[in-house]
């Protein structure tokens, strides 16, 4: 058993001391042939050396080390509740026992804590360098036919307005990936409050679809419900931003999906919740993708995706929307077979 209160450790060390003394007494009187004719004498004077060791440790131990130990324990629960809102301070009889637990636990937190900051630091570097890459794509186009126009003779009215007519496209895509960023941070920041409600869900979808129709229809996909869906869905929520999830959700799977193939909506009561999912049978997305896909500006295949268009936020807008309703946003999928997206939404 270890000593871990300074009564403990005293009296060990006071019993190493009592027990040394009389050995060497006992040694001493034996030289003399002595020794049984003083063994009590000798048991005396290895009590008191043993009470007189145990006194003077523990007074050492509790004036000094053990004072200067409270403190060190105190400062540091006293750190970790600010840090953690722990509650007050409540000291055991094995002290040394609470610092080494305490020191241990506060030493395993910062490790957590820098390698989160490290981690946050890298997505902070990659999401500028992001960012940067996104807006500097249409400046440069706009900027190159601004050039173009400018070097050109000014007679070719056709050439002209070609060119316009693509700066303008460039001007469009700058303006919606700012719409989109000013979305973004006001609903991490909470900024913009949702106007919940009832409505029905599958007439908000078919509203949905009905937009899409003609974008489907450039890839000959088919939008439909999954046969056998109900009539009516009534949920709680932003009827607009959830509209917004849709939108974005069908589009990219639209987007990704194959050419004649098909996007199928699907709904599943789950007693308090409505499952929503939205199934393509495109491309699908890699494992290795998958737990970063809802990230900002996060492209599966970067070239292509920029290419296309887009803001690169869309999914990370339909994350924060579910969220921002206490609500889940999921993907599973398997590459050349599709992907699946789902959100719940609260039943009323």
């Amino acid at each position: 058993m270890k000593p871990r209160s300074p009564r403990a450790i005293a009296f060990w060390i006071a019993a190493v001391i009592a027990l040394f003394v009389s050995i060497l007494l006992f040694l001493f009187f034996l030289y003399f042939h002595q020794a049984f004719e003083y063994f009590f004498f000798i048991l005396i004077l290895g009590v008191l050396s043993g009470l007189t060791s145990y006194w003077l440790t523990s007074r050492f131990i509790e004036k000094f080390l053990y004072q200067k130990i409270k403190i060190i324990y105190k400062n540091i629960h006293t750190f970790k509740s600010q840090t953690e809102k722990k509650p007050s301070i409540v000291m055991s009889e094995d002290i040394l026992q609470d610092i080494e637990s305490e020191v241990s636990q506060w030493v395993e937190d910062k490790i957590k804590e820098v390698k989160q900051l490290k981690e946050t630091d890298s997505f902070r570097k990659e999401y500028i360098g992001n960012l940067a890459h996104e807006l500097k794509t249409p400046l440069f186009g706009i900027q190159g036919y601004l050039e173009t126009l400018m070097d050109d003779d000014l007679e070719d009215k056709e050439r002209i307005k070609l060119f316009v007519s693509k700066a303008n496209r460039q001007a469009d895509r700058l303006s919606e990936l700012i719409i989109d960023l000013d979305l973004i941070t006001k609903l991490e920041s909470g900024a913009m409050p949702l106007n919940q409600g009832k409505f029905d869900l599958i007439a908000l979808v078919q509203k949905v679809m009905v937009d899409l129709e003609d974008y489907a229809a450039t890839k000959g996909i088919r939008l439909f419900v999954k046969e056998g869906s109900p009539k009516q869905l009534m949920v709680l929520g932003d009827a607009s931003k959830i509209e917004q999830v849709l939108t974005n959700l069908i589009s990219n799977s639209i987007h990704y999906g194959q050419e004649n193939g098909e996007v199928k909506l699907r709904f599943y009561d789950m007693e308090e919740h409505i499952l929503c999912e939205v199934a393509d049978d495109g491309i699908g997305i890699a494992k290795e993708h998958l737990p970063r896909i809802f990230e900002r500006f996060y492209r599966v295949d970067k070239s292509r995706s920029r290419h296309d268009g887009g803001s690169g936020l869309g999914l990370a807008i339909c994350k924060h929307i579910i969220e921002a309703h206490q609500e889940t946003l999921t993907v599973r999928s398997t590459e050349g077979i599709g992907s699946t997206f789902a959100f719940t939404l609260r039943k009323v």
